[in-house]
């Protein structure tokens, strides 16, 4: 069987497949072909020659960065396989957010698993997570990859909001969310958990929540918050109601702005006291679009590989608790990806 080590390597624009002449998820600079895995930006970046990707991550970039962020681009449902230089890849679910995929490389009676951002809970809003069997090497990230690192669950996050909505119904609950797929699943959260209501949010979110109704996501009526001196009268409007916005938005006085705010932020962060404390969040929400630590090691038991490799985040502790399993592990460094919106 062929060395892991000739068909994946790290390298400072991210990990390079020699035999396929790829790159997964590169963002240092542009590359010939690159496969991506979700469309968060420390991801998915504009520029490169071939982009490879789940059809609604290609969707998602070109939202983001416009229909020419690539020169050119080739779309890969979820179980397909496709040849690239003798190199088979095919996508699997990863749970991550809309168009999330594990990127599954089969070479030579090898077969590598990168698993990108991913999570296990259920998110009403993309594909569920699946585990990839026969796997010798798993890629995993550790983002929560600290014991420590527990999410509750999240229909009673959702329902802390709601109580908190009920409890204060003269103020303005507004909820700091990625723009991408966090954002997304709150709304959408919020719906099945019966708030019926038209939710206000953040003139940045518009397109992306456009898109994400346009394939058949239903997030309820949606009123963009508008911007200018216009915004104090129409804010009133939001007094009792429900505000998303991306977290650079709460860094100024957007959020400030409106009838007795109420702070909150969805993020796995949340849990630590003191983030929430330095951001001024009142109503911290324990919401993570990774997996937990939990979610972490049953993912590599289930999946069962010959080795393990760790990226993106707390490395050594998971390294060191496959080690004590009795699995070989190895941490990968690469740098470039963003913690900040988990």
């Amino acid at each position: 069987m062929l060395r892991p080590d000739l068909l994946l390597q790290p390298t400072p624009k991210g990990l390079y497949c020699p035999p396929g002449d790829f790159y997964l998820d590169p963002v240092r600079g542009a590359v010939d072909r690159a496969v991506i895995s979700h469309g968060h930006s420390d991801h998915a970046r504009g520029g490169h020659g071939k982009v490879l990707a789940h059809p609604d991550t290609l969707a998602i970039m070109a939202c983001r960065y416009g229909a020419s962020f690539a020169k050119a681009t080739q779309a890969l449902d979820y179980g397909e396989p496709v040849s690239i230089n003798g190199v088979t890849v095919w996508l699997s679910p990863a749970g991550h957010i809309l168009g999330s995929a594990q990127v599954v490389l089969d070479y030579k009676g090898l077969r590598m698993v990168f698993t990108g951002d991913y999570k296990r809970r259920f998110d009403p809003t993309c594909a569920s997570f699946e585990p990839v069997t026969n796997t010798h090497v798993l890629i995993s990230e550790a983002t929560f990859g600290l014991p420590v690192f527990r999410h509750p669950d999240t229909g009673r996050e959702i329902e802390r909001l709601l109580h908190s909505l009920a409890t204060f119904p003269e103020r303005t609950h507004c909820v700091g969310a990625y723009s991408l797929g966090k954002a997304q699943r709150v709304i959408r959260h919020l719906r099945l958990a019966g708030h019926d209501a038209p939710i206000y949010i953040h003139s940045s979110l518009e397109k992306l929540c456009a898109h994400y109704q346009s394939v058949g996501i239903d997030l309820g009526v949606l009123v963009t918050v508008p911007a200018g001196e216009q915004a104090k009268a129409a804010r009133e409007a939001c007094r009792g109601q429900v505000v998303v916005a991306p977290p650079g938005s709460f860094e100024g006085k957007w959020a400030q702005n409106f009838p007795d705010p109420v702070i909150a932020f969805a993020s796995g962060w949340m849990s630590i006291k003191q983030r929430a404390k330095q951001r001024g969040v009142e109503l911290p929400l324990v919401i993570s679009d990774h997996a937990d630590w939990d979610e972490l090691t049953r993912t590599v038991q289930e999946v069962n590989p010959s080795q393990l490799w760790v990226t993106y985040g707390r490395e050594d502790a998971l390294v060191r608790w496959a080690e004590l399993e009795g699995r070989r592990a190895r941490p990968l460094r690469l740098v470039g990806y963003d913690e900040e919106v988990s």
